[in-house]
């Protein structure tokens, strides 16, 4: 991070500094508290991306159930400065992260109910920003997913702690949002959260947020990854490792899927079979990676995950389908 840092390209952020005409102060007690995100001088094409993202997000259908859900700019302005303009943009302040909630949890994982409650909140932003902005997020993570602040009260004791002894300035990078209408085959999303058509680079659009958060749930829930990727010859982490880990999960992948992807022919001769100099796991299956339920309960909730978790990504249910899924609906599962 800081080693991208260039003298003159961020701006200067005090304590008691005032910003559109007077309209935002940095920490001020006596109002609506907002957060101002201030992009570099030379902001990045990703900086660009990121600012469209937010005036398509705020154009969208508020009626809509899931717009609740998805953090929105307030407000939009630049500074002007000799040196150049820094875009800005106001929003609201959040509270933890999932991950936080993670780390504060003795049991390092999430509850059937804090799940079930979480992926009703998170989907419902997934087909707002689907079927309304028509954005692919790419980065569904843990530390991605914020909760509002119910009460505005408890940020007084940090504003407080702020003007007396301020805490050191944090520089933030923003991942890229995709329009979803238009399909790409370039790298994305968090490695061990790849789907399979990003992999293979194939093109992808909305069903790659669905495989997301299908591996993501293993780590909430399950307490750790679904999927490594550690290659075994202590590379790190790689496409065909992580592959190899999903044939031995899933099974062999579609002719017609591998067909598609520009990258196919690295780890799969054309008859589809694997060829890509990693072991293939044995004896994994969703059933064995999940530890905590039984029954009708587990059955249930494999289910669920089978639906994000397809080869294809037209198998997939949209977050709109999923929504509607049995386990994620019934709060007591008896067998």
């Amino acid at each position: 991070m800081f080693g991208k840092f260039k003298a003159g390209d961020y701006y200067p952020v005090n304590i008691g500094d005032l910003f559109a005409s007077d309209k935002y102060q940095v920490v001020r007690k006596d109002h609506d508290y907002v957060t101002l995100k201030i992009f570099t001088r030379n902001y990045t094409e990703t900086s660009r991306d990121e600012f469209r993202t937010y005036e398509v997000l705020s154009k969208a259908n508020p009626s809509h159930p899931g717009h609740r859900h998805v953090r929105t700019a307030l407000d939009m302005f630049s500074i002007d400065r000799p040196e150049g303009e820094h875009q800005c943009i106001v929003q609201r302040p959040m509270w933890d992260s999932w991950k936080d909630l993670l780390l504060r949890n003795p049991s390092g994982r999430f509850s059937d109910a804090l799940l079930k409650g979480g992926l009703q909140h998170l989907l419902l932003a997934l087909d707002y920003m689907h079927s309304e902005c028509k954005l692919v997020h790419t980065d569904i993570k843990a530390d991605n997913i914020l909760h509002a602040i119910a009460d505005q009260g408890i940020l007084n004791t940090f504003v407080k702690e702020e003007l007396e002894t301020p805490s050191p300035r944090k520089c933030a990078d923003g991942s890229p949002v995709y329009m979803g209408d238009v399909k790409r085959n370039h790298d994305a999303q968090p490695n061990v959260y790849r789907s399979p058509e990003v992999m293979i680079q194939a093109p992808w659009s909305y069903p790659a947020d669905i495989w997301n958060v299908g591996a993501m749930i293993w780590d909430v829930f399950q307490g750790g990854h679904l999927f490594y990727g550690q290659d075994p010859t202590g590379k790190g982490y790689t496409t065909r490792a992580h592959l190899a880990e999903v044939i031995g999960l899933l099974g062999p992948p579609p002719l017609d899927l591998l067909e598609r992807g520009i990258r196919s022919k690295e780890f799969f001769s054309e008859a589809g079979q694997w060829i890509a100099e990693v072991p293939i796991p044995q004896g994994n299956s969703l059933d064995n990676a999940e530890h905590f339920l039984a029954g009708r309960n587990k059955a249930m909730f494999l289910n669920f995950v089978k639906g994000m978790l397809a080869w294809r990504p037209e198998d997939r249910k949209t977050a709109a389908e999923l929504l509607k899924d049995p386990w994620l609906t019934t709060w007591e599962i008896s067998d």
